[in-house]
């Protein structure tokens, strides 16, 4: 156990160009996550996250199972389950039985997609637990890409977005297009998801996705202030995993689901502790008579 952690050899790897482009990939979608996360947990779509990251699985067993690219396969079965989630699921009394039933039919036909094909069994496995180490360039210029068109739908759309998903109702009385927002920002988490597919794998994507947007919003109320820290938080939990698994070789997710916890759990007790302060604060002032 005491050379699990070879800064030496970590070093040695930190030079090499397929650990530069993983580096490159893994920030970049730490910031997507970061973006979409505060919203997501406004929104209260967490579950929808991993309902979406199901169907990424699939897609990108798919491809395996086809020869083409992995990525393609994830977004493109994302998409998919983007698209079912917003049309089937607009009532929110109904909305987590067909998470529900999308989840438990993607895992089930991604297991049968592995099944059939002939690659092995590690590359399988990455669509599970995640391999940001040893990705095609075609990945990061996918990556590249879809976090482009991301940004660009935010910026258009961020306030309506953000409006609709803090009070929909008034929104609705303003006249906001609520349920055509609620599907295309399904499909923009799609994306983002299925790439963070490709980074920690379909059970643990959470750990990017909504882990550091929750931490972040135990601290502040600020939307603002929340997305920057979410941003942050992802940045370490996804590149400081990456560094840290090189030299054991172990899997990446496991020091990013780590790292995003720690964070999580040091969040949630400063966040006690404000809240507390405020309380007391609040219960220091005089009543007026």
């Amino acid at each position: 156990m005491e050379n699990f952690f070879d800064f030496a050899q970590t070093g040695e790897l930190l030079g090499l160009d397929i650990v530069h482009n993983a580096l490159i990939a893994a920030a970049i979608l730490g910031l997507i996550a970061g973006v979409l996360g505060p919203l997501v947990v406004t929104r209260k779509m967490s579950f929808a996250v991993h309902g979406t990251s199901e169907l990424a699985f699939t897609g990108g067993a798919g491809a395996l199972l086809l020869g083409i690219g992995v990525g393609y396969g994830a977004v493109l079965g994302a998409v998919v389950a983007a698209l079912l989630l917003g049309v089937l699921g607009q009532r929110d009394s109904e909305r987590d039985s067909v998470i529900g039933a999308i989840l438990a039919f993607g895992l089930g036909l991604g297991v049968f997609f592995l099944w059939l094909s002939p690659v092995r069994a590690q590359t399988k496995m990455g669509l599970l637990i995640g391999q940001p180490i040893g990705g095609q360039t075609t990945d990061l210029w996918l990556l590249i890409g879809c976090a482009l068109a991301v940004v660009l739908v935010l910026a258009v759309l961020y306030r309506p977005l953000l409006f609709a998903s803090v009070d929909a109702d008034v929104a609705i009385a303003r006249g906001v297009p609520t349920r055509t927002l609620t599907l295309v920002f399904a499909v923009v988490v799609g994306i983002a998801t299925a790439l963070g597919v490709l980074t920690v794998g379909a059970l643990l994507v959470l750990s990017l996705m909504i882990t550091p947007a929750a931490a972040a919003c135990r601290i502040t109320s600020s939307p603002v202030r929340a997305t920057v820290l979410a941003i942050a938080f992802a940045e370490v939990s996804v590149l400081g995993g990456i560094v840290l698994s090189l030299a054991p070789g172990a899997p990446a997710s496991a020091f990013v689901t780590a790292i995003s916890f720690t964070i999580y759990l040091v969040c949630r007790a400063v966040g006690r502790v404000r809240v507390q302060r405020i309380g007391d604060r609040r219960a220091s002032v005089p009543v007026a008579a």
